[in-house]
């Protein structure tokens, strides 16, 4: 939820006779309940995304910047910054700058862009989002049904905060950026971070894999008894899962502290951390599915798709390594109401 909104403004991009328009608003919107509204709105649905990419800004010093990669927007964000433009000629010049590239590479999406600053928890943000519209239906106040236009904020897909604060304090850091990542194939988070001028500077799903292999060899190294094994995995997630809903990273150290506190151990998590040869960042940022490994079994292959909780094997559900055998001992509800609706056996 947004604590304070200080500014925010939305532009509109419009399809017609094949090509691409702008209409760019004169103003910034009232600070009432609408717009509350439809940023904590945004907000959830931002936070929900199961995987989001960690970016910082690019410039022509940076070497490995390609040129499709350099605009206009961080230096347009410095000027708004050092009160040399108002924020409604900030986000218009932004906007132009995305006209450009959707003309450029001849992508015809409407939609709107929604530009916010807002300060949460002593820190200054700025999201960046473009929102797509579905048509509908609505009521008229004379009962007659009219055709409208809404927000389609559930399929937002192109988005990004900045955390202003720490890109002023800490510029060498390489999390201040965070962004919704494309599906599978064509990324479509890479069009939207050419326009902001950033690029991808951390993994989640590698330091997440990172952090869950860590686990797992702390574990077997300090001889666990299964139950306490068990206990260290679930708090690991738990703790990890809870900063990813807030968008936040992992400090190695804070998570060592509160596993310490759950599951006093002799030796503590971040010690066995640092001792290792590849060894973990401070800070891990974290990847919801891949952190369910600690939690869960689940593999697909040749037509079968199977998942449970760790919690159950060698309970009600057993592995025979010699035969690669798995034997589950009471089926879920609707599997099983399929099966024996298969075999024709009343439920």
């Amino acid at each position: 939820m947004y604590a304070e909104v200080k500014h925010s403004i939305i532009h509109q991009f419009y399809t017609n006779d094949g090509q691409i328009g702008l209409r760019v608003a004169p103003a910034t919107l009232p600070i009432n309940d609408e717009v509350s509204l439809l940023l904590t709105e945004l907000t959830d649905v931002y936070q929900a995304k199961p995987s989001k990419g960690y970016a910082r800004f690019l410039s022509a010093n940076d070497e490995d910047a390609e040129p499709h990669q350099l605009s206009e927007f961080p230096h347009l964000l410095t000027g708004w910054l050092g009160q040399q433009l108002e924020f409604v000629d900030f986000s218009q010049q932004a906007a132009k700058i995305l006209h450009q590239q959707l003309q450029h590479y001849g992508i015809l999406e409407a939609g709107f862009l929604l530009m916010a600053s807002y300060t949460d928890r002593g820190e200054d943000y700025l999201v960046v989002a473009f929102l797509p519209f579905q048509d509908g239906v609505t009521i008229a106040p004379d009962l007659s049904v009219d055709r409208s236009s809404q927000l389609a904020i559930s399929k937002v897909q192109l988005a990004a905060t900045i955390n202003i604060s720490e890109w002023q304090q800490e510029p060498d850091s390489v999390t201040y950026i965070s962004f919704i990542k494309g599906r599978v194939g064509r990324k479509v988070s890479d069009f939207f971070l050419d326009f902001l001028g950033c690029a991808e500077a951390a993994n989640p799903k590698k330091q997440s894999q990172h952090l869950v292999e860590s686990v797992q060899k702390f574990v077997q190294e300090s001889q666990l008894a299964a139950e306490q094994a068990s206990q260290v995995r679930q708090s690991v997630y738990d703790i990890c899962d809870n900063q990813w809903q807030q968008g936040e990273p992992v400090r190695v150290k804070d998570l060592s502290e509160q596993l310490q506190a759950q599951v006093p151990l002799e030796r503590s998590f971040a010690d066995f951390a640092g001792s290792q040869e590849q060894a973990l960042p401070e800070e891990v940022l974290t990847d919801r599915s891949t952190l369910r490994k600690l939690v869960k079994f689940q593999g697909q292959g040749g037509g079968l798709s199977v998942g449970f909780e760790q919690t159950l094997l060698n309970e009600r559900v057993k592995y025979d390594p010699h035969t690669d055998t798995l034997t589950i001992h009471g089926t879920p509800p609707n599997l099983r109401d399929q099966l024996r609706r298969y075999f024709g056996i009343d439920s």
